[in-house]
């Protein structure tokens, strides 16, 4: 059988830019969703009712109409931040067509002279803008979908915040239509002109001398987080990362998480990697939501309450830090009984008492357990010597498969 739902990629240029299956696709459509923009871009000889996507928006009403002949308009490339991915995980593969347009991204990639291959594509519709600090890095292009027509200004007013003024904004508006319009400009000199809401911005991103540098790689340095001295120090936290092994689409559990450095370089390895924070202190909860925010992954969710109380009913996750409380009766256990056969558990010790702890666990569990020492040179009178700071033990063990 023919499917009965077909998404119809729409561009600016409107149905005198579709295709031949599109425009057949929408005159035999008994009904036909989309926003009131893309509707209106619809010739009045079309006989499917028109319908408009409920606000807070859902599928249901047009999956109640399965085995119908229905047609969603999407802007662009429908699987590209569009409806048809969403659709997707909901309707087979054999009841749906998607019929995409050229994106926003491939038109302004063609505008601009980029390489499309070459650039981070990014959105921020309905997402939170501070997102984008984990992709900023001089040298590199962007191409983000925006909001609404205050997006650019905002944008550009993080990029000066985080040092990267003299970058190179050019928005992009209505790509494809017949008043597409660019504006260019320097992100120090952006003066706020009025911007239609339906633009992407292509950005260049270029540094200031002085700007930080904020690899992905694990061990930025201790002064990009604000903490209140409960810190997994840079080199112990480069260290217990390496261990950790992030991998995409990983969840992670940051436990007495302290200013959530470990979570938050957790989810920096891959966009597709996700983190759990869990802290009873407010004050560090507060920081932690400062730090996953600066660090461009605001996803980071936070756990207020204390292990083992806390773990209950959370997902399920493929590795676990522990950072503090590995004395505290039941800790030990209950992340252990949580993690995923396969999984990680990496715990840190710097008192007598939890190192005991953790070796007692090793005896039971296996792993491996090493010990940490860093010194920092720093002077002495008119000299230099070796500062050690307090030596870090490390337990590393992987849960069995048949666990």
């Amino acid at each position: 059988m023919a499917p009965w739902l077909t998404v119809v990629g729409i561009g600016e240029d409107g149905y005198k830019g579709l295709g031949k299956n599109a425009r057949q696709a929408l005159l035999g459509a008994s009904r036909i969703f989309g926003s009131p923009r893309q509707l209106d871009l619809l010739p009045v000889c079309l006989r499917g009712e028109r319908l408009l996507w409920p606000s807070p928006f859902s599928l249901e009403p047009l999956l109640a109409l399965r085995g119908e002949p229905v047609c969603v308009l999407a802007s662009g490339d429908p699987m590209f931040f569009g409806v048809g991915a969403s659709l997707a995980r909901q309707v087979p593969g054999d009841d749906m067509l998607i019929l995409p347009a050229p994106s926003s991204c491939s038109l302004a990639a063609a505008r601009m002279g980029w390489a499309l291959q070459e650039v981070v594509t990014l959105s921020v519709v309905a997402r939170p803008l501070a997102a984008l600090n984990a992709h900023i890095f001089s040298g590199v292009r962007l191409l983000v979908l925006s909001n609404d027509g205050q997006s650019p200004g905002a944008i550009a007013a993080l990029l000066r915040d985080r040092g990267f003024g003299p970058s190179r904004l050019s928005v992009l508006e209505h790509l494809g239509g017949a008043t597409e319009r660019r504006i260019d400009a320097i992100a120090n000199d952006w003066t706020d002109p009025v911007i239609a809401d339906l633009n992407l911005i292509a950005i260049e991103c270029i540094a200031e001398p002085d700007a930080p540098r904020l690899s992905r790689l694990a061990g930025l340095p201790d002064s990009a987080f604000r903490h209140d001295g409960q810190l997994t120090k840079r080199d112990v936290r480069a260290i217990t990362l390496a261990r950790l092994a992030p991998t995409p689409g990983e969840l992670l559990w940051d436990v007495g998480a302290g200013s959530g450095s470990i979570g938050i370089e957790w989810m920096r390895a891959h966009p597709s990697c996700r983190a759990l924070a869990i802290e009873a202190d407010e004050g560090r909860q507060q920081l932690i939501e400062h730090n996953r925010d600066a660090l461009g992954v605001p996803g980071l969710q936070l756990i207020r309450g204390s292990a083992p109380h806390a773990l209950a009913g959370l997902e399920r996750p493929d590795a676990i830090f522990i950072g503090g409380g590995v004395t505290r009766e039941g800790v030990l256990e209950a992340c252990w009984a949580a993690l995923k056969p396969g999984g990680r558990l990496v715990a840190n010790a710097v008192t007598l008492q939890s190192e005991m702890t953790l070796m007692a666990w090793r005896e039971q569990h296996g792993g491996e357990l090493t010990r940490i020492h860093i010194a920092q040179a720093q002077p002495l009178g008119d000299f230099d010597t070796w500062r050690q700071a307090l030596p870090i033990t490390l337990l590393d063990v992987v849960k069995p498969l048949d666990a």
